[in-house]
């Protein structure tokens, strides 16, 4: 039964994006097709601009050729399992062949469980309550909180805090020495593949290897990482790998948790209900006696969301497709255009782990003495129709580490954080991906330039926490 409803015009599209960057130095390459590339926003100072979407790392717009999938499959949706129509048969076929297209698209082993969830978050607190008892976990002060967090929830595993490393090898030894003293028992190491804050990539297979040698399991945030260069389970080493639909430009709220099936064999469903039991017997004492799956199903309780696994299957065939070797030459070519053009504002600092020529994806923060980040990042999109980030990213800690700054409350918008030469307390964040064109990075450098010179041309207020245009 096919499971794949026609979409040729996307795929078509998608083909001929491949086709102009398979020469990696070709000029000809273009941006992926996205949604919301003709998109136009108003200007307080009259007027209106096609929206520059520079906040890839937050969520990813979608791309063109997801959104003709799920249009093309949309009238044959239907219920997934166990129905006997035509419709839900179909859609099973689809939410199980996505599946298998997720598992190509990360290199996963042949033993290895791909569960859908719904996002990194949600991923990661799967694992960490699959996890078995007595397990010390091991995660950098670095990390998202969707990595950082989780574990606390647990109060019969241990979480070791690893001090942020200023280089890969610093990480590599930070973690050798820290699993070296770790006790007998299940380990586990959570590490990002690249930063949701500075773009910075990580030593995934050096970790991975420190982690092996030592005993300890390994699991890889890729929710930065997947979007912009290829993930392979087996080649990095690593156990499993989570990431999040929305920033792999696959909408409607589905993630990943892909690898090793025994934790989440032998552990209790992450959620009860139907789905996840085989048989369910009534007990001569009125209770019940459940059967669980041991496959993914076990952990994917209730209706799943199979518009968002197939915008997920979608997205990992469409960057397969298109060549990740074409996609990571043209990124870097806009890196270097962000960052030659923030180096000609003496005001500006680009924020950074392991230094300036650290590889990267598609991510930088940066502060701008004398500004309030909110007030930047809201003169940025009111007067220039750019939209990037400004705080501390879900990622407090690293923040405050990279700006050695304490936590504190940002100052009113229109005064400056901090005054010059001292500590910010924010920072702002410009991100983008395989579906920017050269036009939106151009005019944020630009931006950037004419805001620190002639400062903005609009006053802004302070509203419920957020810096916005003042409109009287």
């Amino acid at each position: 039964m096919s499971a794949r409803p026609s979409a040729t015009a996307s795929a078509a599209s998608v083909a001929a994006a491949s086709a102009a960057c398979a020469d990696s130095s070709s000029a000809a390459c273009e941006p992926l097709p996205v949604l919301g590339s003709d998109v136009l926003v108003p200007l307080v100072t009259g007027g209106e601009v096609t929206y520059a979407a520079l906040d890839y790392a937050a969520s990813a717009p979608a791309l063109r050729r997801v959104w003709d999938d799920i249009a093309a499959y949309a009238p044959y949706y239907g219920s997934v399992h166990r129905g006997a129509g035509y419709l839900s048969q179909l859609s099973t076929d689809l939410f199980e062949n996505s599946r298998k297209d997720v598992a190509a698209f990360l290199g996963c082993r042949e033993d290895d469980q791909v569960v859908f969830t719904r996002s990194t978050t949600d991923s990661l607190n799967l694992l960490a309550a699959v996890a078995p008892r007595g397990t010390e976990v091991f995660v950098f002060e670095t990390e998202h909180h969707a990595s950082l967090l989780p574990w606390e929830q647990r109060e019969d595993v241990t979480v070791r805090y690893l001090s942020a490393p200023r280089s890969p090898r610093q990480a590599v030894e930070t973690l050798e020495k820290a699993l070296a003293g770790r006790a007998k028992g299940p380990a586990l190491v959570c590490v990002t593949g690249a930063s949701n804050v500075t773009g910075e990539l990580w030593p995934v297979r050096e970790l991975a290897a420190a982690a092996h040698a030592h005993g300890a399991r390994i699991v890889l945030d890729a929710a930065q990482l997947a979007p912009h260069h290829p993930v392979d389970i087996a080649e990095a080493g690593v156990d499993w790998v989570a990431f999040s639909g929305h920033k792999l430009y696959a909408p409607f709220g589905a993630g990943v948790l892909a690898g090793r099936a025994d934790w989440l064999r032998e552990a209790r469903p992450y959620l009860a209900g139907g789905g996840a039991s085989r048989k369910v017997t009534r007990r001569d004492d009125g209770g019940v006696d459940v059967e669980w799956h041991t496959t993914a199903a076990r952990h994917e309780a209730g209706s799943p969301n199979v518009i968002g696994v197939y915008a997920i299957a979608s997205a990992c065939r469409a960057l397969t497709e298109a060549g990740f070797e074409g996609l990571l030459a043209r990124e870097r070519q806009l890196i270097e255009k962000v960052r030659a053009g923030l180096a000609e504002v003496p005001e500006v600092r680009v924020l950074s782990l392991f230094g300036d020529d650290a590889p990267r994806v598609g991510v930088l923060s940066f502060v701008v003495e004398g500004w309030n980040s909110s007030h930047f990042a809201a003169a940025l999109s009111a007067e220039y129709g750019i939209g990037v980030r400004d705080g501390l990213f879900c990622a407090h800690p690293l923040v405050r580490t990279l700006l050695d700054s304490e936590p504190d409350e940002p100052g009113e918008c229109g005064a400056p954080e901090a005054a010059p030469g001292e500590r910010s307390l924010n920072a702002i964040r410009v991100s983008f991906g395989a579906g920017t064109p050269d036009e939106h990075v151009e005019r944020f450098v630009g931006a950037v330039k004419e805001l620190v010179r002639e400062g903005a041309r609009w006053s802004y207020r302070t509203e419920d926490g957020r810096c916005v245009p003042d409109r009287g």
